[in-house]
């Protein structure tokens, strides 16, 4: 190979080196610090695309830009009630300032550690400020279980159920403000922190359990009482409805048979007293019924032959005798 060419190929790669190590692209999702001889050098550089820096002299330490996830170990620690529980909780977190995140922890590793430290700190110490019922409740509310008629005058409730006064949602809002503070020196924005996973040791679980179960007899004893209430109301309410309906109706029917019965009435008298033939077969024929349902074979009747009952058996054309 001629002279010429080798120069040639040494100049182009000299050239791509030197344009290689002064050239460095910067994604959308990374922070980029320049340090030369160790020491940063300028401003961070957040800007995406293309940039330059000294060859061999500068180098180059990325950085995330995006919302970044701690999931913090298990830890047991006591509550206020003396009461040991395993907390397991995570959060979420993310780079605010560059250049003091760089100079105070360099890493994301050495990150991750000092928020095991703050945090955890800051979650044992809320935690043993509160009894345990304000980590098993998420909000101070109880969501129409106990009304205001079920908490006396000093603010307890009145069933025997401890009140609410904070909640899970906000104790875990005075962990992350607590927090804060203190990782807003090492460049760190802490965005949210929740309890991912609250256990018990036997001896609390069985005291969790009893709270439980007497949390919802109380609930279950008062849906029997306010149903047992309504029931009578209901019942009540039935027999009154059917005494008036019985009542309106047994007026209707007499009414009715009073009309019914004065109306025949008037048809009998229109009928039997337009002549006295019409009269006498009406007293014929009512006598006649009246031996009907009186006398019978079983019958033992005794009168006079006098008597006015037995006028039609000794002839039709007999008057009518007073007894």
């Amino acid at each position: 190979m001629k002279p010429v060419s080798l120069l040639k190929w040494a100049f182009l790669l000299g050239l791509f080196l030197l344009f290689s190590g002064t050239t460095f692209v910067v994604p959308e999702t990374d922070y980029v610090i320049l340090t030369q001889f160790g020491k940063p050098v300028g401003q961070p550089i957040a800007k995406a695309g293309l940039h330059f820096k000294l060859p061999w002299i500068q180098e180059m330490h990325r950085l995330e830009k995006r919302v970044l996830e701690w999931d913090g170990p298990s830890a047991e620690m006591p509550t206020k009630d003396k009461l040991y529980i395993v907390l397991d909780s995570f959060g979420r977190w993310r780079i605010k300032d560059p250049l003091a995140y760089f100079l105070r922890l360099r890493d994301e590793r050495s990150a991750r550690s000092r928020l095991d430290d703050i945090l955890g700190s800051e979650t044992r110490n809320t935690v043993a400020r509160h009894a345990l019922v304000e980590l098993i409740r998420t909000t101070k509310e109880r969501k129409a279980i106990l009304d205001e008629a079920s908490v006396n005058a000093s603010g307890t409730a009145a069933a025997g159920l401890p009140p609410i006064q904070i909640g899970r949602v906000g104790l875990e809002e005075e962990i992350a403000e607590q927090s804060r503070a203190k990782l807003a020196e090492f460049g760190i924005e802490l965005l949210d922190v929740r309890f991912k996973r609250i256990n018990y040791n036997p001896a609390v679980s069985s005291k969790i359990f009893d709270r439980m179960v007497s949390e919802r007899r109380q609930i279950a004893e008062r849906f029997r009482s306010e149903g047992a209430g309504e029931a009578a109301r209901i019942l009540g309410s039935k027999d009154r409805d059917l005494s008036q309906i019985e009542s309106e109706a047994y007026r209707k029917v007499q009414a009715i048979q009073g009309k019914a019965d004065a109306e025949a009435t008037a048809i009998y008298a229109a009928a039997y007293n337009q002549s006295p033939e019409a009269r006498e077969f009406y007293g014929f024929t009512r006598t006649l019924e009246t031996y009907r349902s009186a006398l019978n074979r079983d019958t033992t009747v005794v009168l006079t032959t006098e008597g006015g009952f037995l006028r039609y058996l000794k002839g039709p054309s007999l008057p009518a005798q007073s007894p």
